[in-house]
């Protein structure tokens, strides 16, 4: 289905951000809506499958007045839904099954929305990828602080690492959260973290470093303990700014079989 020949295209507009859009009063036209009345109806049920799928619905339908003209140059502002395109697949899917415009609207739809996946999987690759390299080189610095402030043996890094965890997951150790994230043996935890719960583990790990050089903290109890106050404090910021804690994030992918990917698109030779 070509972009430039389907009326859904062709009734797409973008706001002065270049965000795209739909205005729900196109839309009802375009699926042979007579009477828009009915064509609210489905609306609130795309709003209903919205909601069920942990989207905020804020987030793709936006109520607005809109004015339309109505003879001799006078306007009127009528209500209408401004939709993104996630907005418009739900739509879609709970029209009138029986018009043809609406199958053909599924299959545009359902395309379109699988390729907008498709490029958010690859942006949230790329992330995870940028900051778990960057975590790498911070975890070695931190290693080093860690040394000079008195953390010596493998055991006991071991420890101390745990102490960051525990603060960070709400008591919960590297072992418990491998456990948790449903990870099998030998399966590292950074590994199959998001770029999300990575992100939240480099900002632990570079503020405990600064914290150990900063207080020139020295002994292994009073390392544990600035680590894990680092994590609780970082925990507490997350739960402030009202986001998912780091334990009920889902286990992600393996960041080896992206890193792999990427290795090789490297190697694959240019056209």
């Amino acid at each position: 289905m070509s972009n430039e020949i389907t009326p859904f295209e062709q009734i797409r507009r973008t706001n002065p951000a270049g965000n795209e859009f739909w205005s729900s009063r196109d839309f009802a036209r375009v699926l042979g809506y007579v009477n828009y009345r009915h064509f609210q109806a489905v609306i609130e049920k795309a709003r209903t499958a919205c909601f069920n799928s942990g989207q905020r619905v804020e987030d793709h339908f936006v109520g607005i007045d809109e004015m339309v003209e109505i003879g001799s140059g006078a306007q009127r502002a009528i209500p209408t839904v401004m939709m993104s395109r996630y907005a418009c697949y739900l739509v879609i899917q709970n029209a009138d099954p029986s018009k043809e415009i609406v199958a053909q609207g599924q299959t545009y739809f359902a395309i379109q929305t699988r390729r907008q996946e498709l490029s958010d999987e690859e942006m949230e690759a790329q992330r995870r990828l940028a900051i778990r390299s960057e975590l790498r080189q911070h975890n070695t610095q931190l290693a080093d602080a860690a040394k000079d402030a008195g953390v010596i043996e493998p055991r006991d890094y071991a420890i101390f690492q745990n102490h960051g965890y525990m603060g960070l997951y709400n008591g919960l150790g590297a072992q418990d959260i491998h456990a948790r994230k449903g990870l099998k043996r030998g399966e590292q935890i950074l590994d199959h973290m998001g770029s999300t719960e990575l992100a939240a583990n480099l900002f632990r790990a570079t503020q405990a470093e600064d914290k150990l050089r900063r207080e020139k903290i020295t002994g292994k109890a009073k390392a544990n303990r600035a680590h894990r106050e680092v994590g609780a404090k970082v925990r507490q910021t997350i739960k402030e700014l009202g986001g998912t804690m780091p334990e009920n994030l889902p286990a992600a992918e393996s960041i080896k079989k992206l890193e792999s990917k990427a290795k090789k698109a490297l190697k694959k030779p240019k056209p």
